[in-house]
Formats: C-alpha cells, sequence, structure tokens
C-alpha cells in the first residue's frame, strides 16, 4: 500500500490469487447505501486508480475537499462500495455492466465513459527477446501472458488477447498466438505478477502499466490495425455527496486530461 498523504488515501487492495475469489462478490440488500458523509469516495478495478490518484491531488489542493480512492479486485473493496461509494468507475463497457448487478444504487443511465486507452505489448525493461510487433509474438518460443476473467473474474483484459489476435481474420494467428501462452490470469494485478514469476516475454495489457512499472516493463504499441481500445468509466450515485459531482466533472477538464494522459488515457 503506498504511504497516504494527509489528504487522500489510496487503498490498493491485494492482488487476487485465484479468479474464483472474483466470483463471490454479489449485492447484499442487507447493506444500506449512505455515501453522504463529505468524503468523495471512488471505487473500481485497478488500472486507473494511479491516474485518478493524480488528479484527485490536484482536486484537493484546489478545493480542499478528500478524496479516497479504492482499488483491486472486487472481492475485497464490495461490501465497502454498497455501503458508501460516490462514484464507482468501470474499466471496460461489460466491466461496468457487471458491476451495475451488485451496485444497485448506481444505474446504466448513469455511467459516462470519460477515457480511451488502447491494448499494448509489455515486455521486460530493454526488451531482451527484440519483440517489435504482434508478429514477434507468433514466433517460436515466446512466452507470453494474458488477462482472462474466465467467466468469473471482473476484468478489462476479458478477451482483448483473442481480439488482438484475430483482428485480421486469420485462424492462424490466434492459433500461434495461443500456443504461446503461459498465463491467463483473473486480472491486471494478477497478470503483472505471473509475468515476473514466469520470466514471460510479452504481455496483452494497456498503456498504464508499462507507464506506472517503467522500472521492470517497457511498451511495445500495437499496430493500428490490429489495436483493441476500450474506456473507462464512471457513474455517480443519485445520493451522492455534490463534491463528488464536481469531482466527476472536474475529471473531464483539460486539466485532468493533462494528468490522464500520462498514463495512455485519451478523450
Amino acid at each position: 500500500m503506498q504511504t497516504l498523504s494527509c489528504y487522500a488515501a489510496i487503498v490498493l487492495a491485494a492482488t487476487a490469487t485465484f479468479a474464483h475469489a472474483e466470483g463471490q462478490v454479489s449485492y447484499d440488500p442487507s447493506i444500506q447505501h449512505q455515501p453522504k458523509d463529505n468524503v468523495v469516495r471512488l471505487y473500481g478495478a485497478g488500472g486507473p486508480h494511479t491516474a485518478f490518484q493524480k488528479v484527485a491531488d490536484l482536486w484537493m489542493k484546489k478545493t480542499g475537499d478528500k478524496v479516497e480512492i479504492t482499488a483491486g479486485p472486487e472481492a475485497s473493496w464490495s461490501k465497502k462500495a454498497q455501503a458508501d461509494a460516490d462514484i464507482i468507475w468501470g474499466t471496460a463497457e461489460h466491466a461496468m455492466t457487471a458491476f451495475l448487478q451488485t451496485y444497485r444504487t448506481f444505474s446504466s443511465d448513469q455511467v459516462l465513459p470519460i477515457y480511451i486507452r488502447p491494448t499494448v505489448i509489455a515486455v521486460q525493461k530493454g526488451n531482451p527477446k527484440q519483440i517489435h510487433s504482434f508478429s514477434d509474438l507468433l514466433k517460436d518460443g515466446i512466452k507470453i501472458v494474458v488477462t482472462e476473467g474466465a467467466g468469473v473474474a471482473n476484468t478489462s483484459g476479458t478477451g482483448t488477447w483473442e481480439d488482438v489476435a484475430g483482428r485480421l481474420g486469420s485462424l492462424s494467428d490466434v492459433r500461434a498466438f495461443r500456443k504461446n501462452i503461459v498465463a491467463f490470469s483473473p486480472g491486471s494485478g494478477a497478470s503483472f505478477k505471473a509475468f515476473a514469476e514466469l520470466g514471460a516475454d510479452a504481455w496483452i495489457t494497456w498503456p498504464n502499466w508499462p507507464a506506472t512499472k517503467s522500472d521492470v516493463l517497457e511498451e511495445v504499441p500495437i499496430a493500428k490495425e490490429r489495436q483493441i481500445w476500450r474506456d473507462v468509466s464512471i457513474a455517480v450515485a443519485p445520493d451522492a455527496d455534490q463534491q463528488a459531482r464536481d469531482f466527476a466533472a472536474f475529471l473531464e477538464t483539460p486539466e485532468a486530461a493533462e494528468l490522464m494522459k500520462t498514463e495512455g488515457w485519451t478523450r
């Protein structure tokens, strides 16, 4: 967990080890949603949280309002979010749709896509295997990690590797790529861990990971004809603090966009 500033806390939940842990999340009708506490509370999967925190730090400096960002596997924060979330974010449209089944204060008509980013290839620092394009991932002996929800984990990475590999309609590309996969991990945090533990050569992921883990990862862009783009969306609870609505609006300002761009998020 990162050091807490005097005005904000990032609560980054522990990485899920097994996919079935995500499957334990469910709506609890006994929990009463009571978000009004003068703290802007955001919840969602890891990834956007580091860029959001940059925006939150600026916002708090401007306003003095307190923002708390909780990120990580959903099972680690679900109960608390059902009780006090002002804002939830989804790292892909399918992820947000799944969240709406559990956080029933929020509804689909409140969801607003605010940024988007492309899939990229993350490789080891120094790029020892000299991977420069998708075609390099099809060579014999390349070890690839992919993020895959497997029907039980709510992760933005679900299906992205297949979308990238099959983008040009080539079955042989999908077959060759799949042959080189050494781990199907139930979330980006789990994928990063597997990448390190297995000494993998490549990981299909999002730009924020090479940006925030630049000591061990480098980014290799995927050619436009193969790129897959997914958005990050937010939803503000109808009974949220006014400060939450103000912060949500600030997330779309040019000032915020400049900070989000540092981790690959564009508009």
